[in-house]
């Protein structure tokens, strides 16, 4: 019995005596993002499947938008409508002022005569208070006209508005990814019906992946953003593989120890986050092990 624990605490020595071969050690993650409905109605057509690569804003589905289209052109013919009752200002006004010209000509031609006593003061003053009359009459007209026009222009952008809340809609009814990426999970299936905030597909960017590491407090300072390390993807046994990596991250915030790392110092308890960036060649999968080097 106390040669089992002599050799016991010997190993226990030797094995915290050797040196560990990384800096720090965590898990390979990668931009995921949930793609919702933002839509209500059908799915018409969603033609993608779990492990398919997507291209961002490429519309890989579509949702019934059938009723959308049809409100579009009813109010496109409600604008139609309207800017056709619109006055035509110069034309309607055209009359009043040829009729103002010809009143002025007129008043010239008896002011003429008058001069010469071929004409009486009340003819003139007639032709004077004539054309104050239409002059009066004019802007009345236009007054009107203008208002009538502005009232209709206002009612065409209110619809013009409108049309461009449902085109809006109508955009929505497509489904795209904002990234990149991999299709994760479809939650999704052609037929079912979608309501707005309902997940549709997880996207994931795995060609830009990125390891979590831990770092103790010691070794902060020995980092920085931008610095080029080394990340080891442990596949387990001897497959391990080596890539170029660089840090984009580094909490400001501590945490304890995740229970599935060890840390160089296996005796800390609080560690420091850090991103590291990593060009995936294809074999790196999110949740994989992986190692740094300083």
């Amino acid at each position: 019995m106390k040669r089992f624990v002599y050799i016991a605490i010997t190993l226990l020595m030797v094995s915290c005596g050797e040196k560990s071969e990384f800096d720090a050690q965590g898990t390979f993650e990668a931009t995921e993002v949930i793609v919702s409905s933002e839509a209500n109605g059908r799915i018409i057509s969603f033609n993608i499947e779990e492990g398919n690569m997507v291209d961002a804003n490429t519309i890989i589905g579509t949702i019934d938008s059938v009723q959308l289209y049809l409100q579009r052109k009813q109010l496109e013919a409600q604008q139609s409508a309207l800017l056709a009752s619109r006055p035509d200002i110069k034309k309607q006004v055209s009359s009043l002022k040829e009729e103002i010209a010809k009143q002025k000509v007129e008043l010239k031609r008896i002011g003429n005569m008058l001069r010469d006593g071929a004409a009486t003061q009340k003819q003139y003053d007639d032709i004077e208070a004539h054309i104050r009359i239409l002059e009066g009459k004019l802007d009345a007209t236009l007054s009107t006209l203008t208002k009538n026009a502005s009232t209709i222009d206002d009612n065409s952008a209110a619809l013009e508005a409108q049309i461009s809340a449902l085109d809006d809609r109508i955009e929505k009814c497509k489904i795209v990814s904002p990234i990149n990426g991999t299709v994760l999970v479809k939650y999704a299936e052609a037929g079912e019906l979608a309501t707005v905030g309902k997940p549709l597909m997880k996207v994931a960017d795995l060609e830009n992946i990125y390891l979590r590491a831990y770092f103790t407090s010691n070794q902060l300072a020995d980092i920085k953003l931008g610095e080029s390390v080394t990340v080891i993807a442990d596949f387990g046994e001897d497959n391990r593989y080596e890539y170029d990596g660089k840090i984009t991250w580094i909490s400001a915030e501590s945490e304890f120890t995740p229970k599935t790392i060890q840390t160089k110092e296996s005796r800390s308890n609080l560690v420091y986050a850090v991103k590291i960036a990593v060009k995936n060649d294809g074999r790196i999968k999110i949740g994989l092990s992986g190692e740094v080097k300083l």
